[in-house]
């Protein structure tokens, strides 16, 4: 045989070749072919107490105070409403200030006294802004309504305290509890069925208020 014939190569060999070739390098190592591993998101333990208990959980990191109460502790009183601090529907008290617990994330209260509608009464026992509700129907589908609750006592509990409102002519001066400082405190938190003047007079009660004095007031001033 020459040295040519030796050497010679059919197209079809080299064709065959070729093909075994991309065969082979289209095989993954396996390594490369593994299920790469899911990350867990991160979590964090947390202790506080909620309406006096205390609460030891162990969190995603993103989990909302508000979903920590209702998903994680079992209290369906809190309500999601917006799920944006836009509604007020999901106000609780922390060291008796009111926040929006849709936003804030509840890694941040370790060591916190939270307390929601389920802490301020009982159905033997109503808390006074609880009974002056029921009293002057401060609600129609209850939905938004222990926010409101939460709010209202909060919000007289601000205006004893000093604390200043937008709508204060002399923010140096001790605020009083009038029916134009309870609007505007209560501005965060909707009622979608409109039952504002009968929470107002509600707070009006349990401040020791009328709303009519205040706002004749008001109107003449």
């Amino acid at each position: 045989m020459s040295e040519t014939a030796h050497f010679e190569v059919s197209r079809r060999a080299v064709l065959a070749g070729g093909a075994a070739s991309v065969g082979i390098s289209a095989i993954p190592s396996v390594a490369e072919g593994a299920a790469p591993m899911a990350q867990q998101p991160p979590s964090m333990a947390v202790t506080f107490k909620v309406n006096g208990k205390p609460q030891a959980l162990l969190l995603d990191t993103r989990t909302t105070l508000l979903d920590a109460l209702r998903d994680h502790i079992g209290l369906m009183g809190t309500k999601k409403g917006c799920d944006h601090g836009q509604c007020g529907a999901c106000t609780v008290l922390v060291g008796g200030t009111r926040i929006n617990s849709c936003l804030s994330l509840a890694v941040m209260h370790e060591g916190d006294e939270v307390t929601t509608i389920e802490g301020l009464g009982t159905p033997d026992g109503l808390h006074p802004m609880q009974a002056a509700f029921v009293k002057h129907d401060g609600f129609q589908c209850g939905y938004c309504t222990p926010g409101q609750i939460c709010s209202a006592v909060a919000v007289l509990e601000e205006i004893r305290a000093g604390v200043p409102s937008h709508v204060q002519a002399d923010v140096g001066s001790a605020p009083e509890i009038t029916a134009l400082e309870m609007r505007e405190r209560m501005s965060g938190n909707i009622c979608r069925c409109g039952a504002y003047s009968n929470i107002a007079e509600a707070m009006a009660e349990v401040a020791g208020v009328r709303i009519a004095e205040t706002h004749d007031a008001e109107v003449e001033a």
